[in-house]
């Protein structure tokens, strides 16, 4: 079965144009010139992935793809004419999956989609599903749902699969480049400052939850989950 296809973008030319090349490929496409309508269209037409423009009347991207990660984790390419680290970096902050600046090659675009969808399937066939247990807390990736003494806590999809994907390879340490790699899936061109903010945005969250684990920094090299035994 085709993947639904979903393009967000205030640009008619630049949506009719991907539209035509993506349903020749099998795609099943759909369009919104608004980021309100965009919105509304997510909820009703349920893609499996979103290309998403940042600069949009009514609701900009910015907007459109924290609404639509608080409902859903399916997978969104952001396109846009700025090409800025500091805009790429917010992307990803916000939970975009990968980033592709205008004008971009049809071609690399297709590439892009295929390999999210791929990467976005594995995992949901892996057994990263399971509920990790830990000291006053839970995380399931199944769910994507964080449970800290017993009460759901909100966290944005990126934060759970950054803290998922430590927790569950609790005492290892890894650098920037590499939980970019694990977690967000494809190889970054800016600056791994994004990772330090989600570290920081879990700790705030995880702050005296327990004494038997922590979120752990080492110096020099990465984060670690670290569990006292």
């Amino acid at each position: 079965m085709s993947a639904k296809v979903l393009i967000i973008d205030d640009d008619s030319n630049i949506c009719e144009f991907v539209k035509l090349y993506l349903e020749n490929e099998t795609y099943e496409v759909r369009t919104a010139y608004d980021g309100a309508k965009g919105v509304e269209m997510f909820k009703t037409y349920d893609p499996d992935i979103v290309l998403l423009d940042i600069m949009m009347p009514k609701k900009d991207g910015w907007q459109v793809c924290r609404e639509i990660r608080e409902m859903s984790a399916k997978p969104i390419i952001m396109l846009t004419a700025k090409g800025e680290v500091f805009d790429k970096v917010l992307g990803l902050e916000l939970g975009a999956d990968d980033f592709m600046t205008k004008p971009f090659d049809m071609k690399e675009l297709s590439v892009r989609i295929k390999a999210v969808l791929r990467r976005c399937q594995a995992k949901s066939d892996k057994t990263e599903n399971e509920t990790l247990h830990f000291d006053n807390m839970e995380i399931s990736r199944q769910k994507y749902e964080l449970r800290l003494c017993g009460k759901p806590v909100d966290v944005p999809p990126k934060e759970l699969e950054l803290l998922y994907f430590l927790a569950s390879n609790e005492n290892h340490v890894f650098t920037r480049d590499q939980l970019l790699d694990k977690v967000w899936g494809f190889d970054y061109l800016g600056d791994s400052r994004t990772v330090d903010v989600h570290v920081k945005r879990l700790r705030e969250k995880l702050d005296g939850v327990s004494n038997k684990w922590t979120l752990k920094t080492v110096w020099g090299i990465g984060y670690k989950f670290e569990v006292f035994s």
